[in-house]
């Protein structure tokens, strides 16, 4: 039950290339079942739950803006990418008996409804997870960003951004062996010593709003649960 867990409402961030699993592109069906397996213990349980989902699996705005694309229109062109991984999200939570919503920024009446704050909120007090795509809806906004302003706005417990790595290092830990982990950090030390946990404005919104963050591992099976139940799991930055 709720009571099990240290955050009750809780902000996920979740990379588009965590959906592509070992395919290295598009979304890996048996990586969005296992996940979805995983939130539908915790939502089952008392949890509210938003999501943000990137697009790197299907297209990366920086990317395509340094290969000679107008920037903003290759943002644009990865934010709509967001919106395919979010109906495979949503498609994956509904057969797991989830109720879900996509909300996106950029208007696509068809698919999904348009963000609105309260009635995201509304969603997750009635039980229902909401997937929140399009990022921003503004070019030169990564989804790390977004994910920070939707905490702030959704007045979450905690932001957790799951990754491939267990937490934050001091150096990159596949060139580096000796690299160091942080149990705990604080945004500003982040911020100080150029660590790649967020960009720049994510971690100054979060810095600025209070918002605790966990970085973790998502490969590893039943740490979204552990990790909101306060066990030490991942990098607590605050």
């Amino acid at each position: 039950m709720a009571e099990e867990y240290r955050y009750k409402r809780v902000l996920l961030k979740l990379s588009g290339e965590a959906l592509a699993g070992d395919l290295g592109y598009g979304i890996d069906p048996k990586v969005v079942d296992s996940l979805a397996d995983e939130i539908a213990d915790v939502v089952h349980d008392g949890v509210q739950l938003a999501i943000v989902v990137g697009g790197g699996n299907i297209f990366r705005g920086v990317s395509g803006a340094t290969d000679g694309m107008d920037r903003a229109q290759a943002d644009y062109i990865g934010m709509l990418a967001t919106v395919m991984n979010a109906l495979a999200l949503q498609d994956a939570f509904e057969r797991h008996g989830i109720f879900s919503r996509v909300q996106s920024a950029i208007n696509m009446q068809e698919v999904s409804e348009p963000y609105i704050r309260r009635r995201a909120i509304r969603h997750m007090e009635k039980g229902r997870v909401v997937i929140l795509a399009a990022g921003t809806g503004n070019p030169y906004f990564t989804t790390d960003t977004t994910a920070a302003l939707r905490a702030c706005e959704l007045d979450v417990d905690v932001l957790m951004k799951a990754t491939k790595v267990d937490g934050v290092y001091d150096s990159d830990p596949v060139k580096n062996p000796d690299a160091k982990r942080y149990d705990r950090i604080s945004y500003m030390e982040v911020l100080s010593q150029g660590l790649n946990v967020m960009d720049s404005t994510a971690t100054s919104l979060c810095m600025d709003n209070n918002v605790p963050m966990i970085v973790f591992d998502l490969t590893v099976q039943g740490n979204i649960a552990r990790a909101l139940k306060g066990e030490d799991v991942g990098t607590t930055v605050e």
